[in-house]
């Protein structure tokens, strides 16, 4: 991997966007698995969060997670030893996991590295498109809960299609990832594959012209790492 991307938006005190559909896909060191960078520091062993695709038949080496990883399935379907895994899939696997990652009809992931807190240990696979939504307001805004530990808290949450304006307080830094449809934020627009980063506290306020689903963690910022290698 080149260079430029072994510090990419590591500086977590300044506002981040992204737009992964508009990067170039990267390969990895595996022949038919490529990337497309949106936050990394390190090379081939970083932090990292990415876009990831499998092409049809590609197979990834078993290997172990050291810091654990984070991936949803937008497209396609993802594989490994313990099952498949279709698009809306979330996936958990903690520090000290391993498997071999593969995609028999090729697939699309989200992708989260080394990005635990220590003590964080919790094994996850949750099938979004048959879990218990939860309203939030009268417009039909839903939400659902994906991981707490630490005071770092993920979930998705579903924008109707015109809907109200939703008001997000976070602390300690908010992190964003648009996963269909779009959605405006102060009059900007934000479509699928958008990754934004907010530093510090404060709050949102957004809503979606055409509906929209997007993961959502807040409490990130000030929250320690599992330590990398050196």
């Amino acid at each position: 991997m080149n260079e430029a991307y072994f510090n990419l938006n590591g500086n977590l005190d300044e506002t981040a966007v992204v737009y992964s559909s508009d990067q170039p896909w990267i390969p990895s060191p595996r022949r038919g698995v490529l990337r497309r960078p949106i936050y990394r520091l390190g090379g081939e062993v970083a932090r990292a969060t990415s876009v990831v695709r499998y092409e049809p038949g590609s197979v990834f080496d078993k290997h172990k997670h050291p810091g654990g990883e984070e991936i949803f399935v937008l497209e396609g379907v993802f594989q490994d030893e313990q099952g498949d895994y279709p698009a809306g899939t979330y996936l958990r696997n903690p520090p000290g996991s391993s498997h071999s990652p593969r995609s028999l009809d090729g697939c699309e992931i989200f992708v989260k590295l080394w990005q635990f807190c220590p003590g964080d240990s919790q094994s996850k696979s949750i099938r979004t498109d048959q879990a218990d939504w939860t309203d939030m307001g009268a417009d039909g805004t839903m939400t659902l809960p994906l991981h707490s530990y630490g005071g770092v808290n993920v979930q998705l949450i579903c924008l109707p299609a015109a809907s109200q304006k939703l008001s997000l307080p976070f602390e300690n830094g908010m992190e964003i990832f648009v996963i269909r449809g779009r959605i405006e934020d102060r009059s900007v627009q934000y479509g699928a594959g958008c990754w934004i980063r907010y530093p510090r506290s404060g709050h949102l306020d957004i809503h979606s012209p055409d509906g929209a689903i997007v993961y959502v963690e807040t409490g990130r910022q000030e929250k320690p790492f599992i330590v990398l290698p050196r």
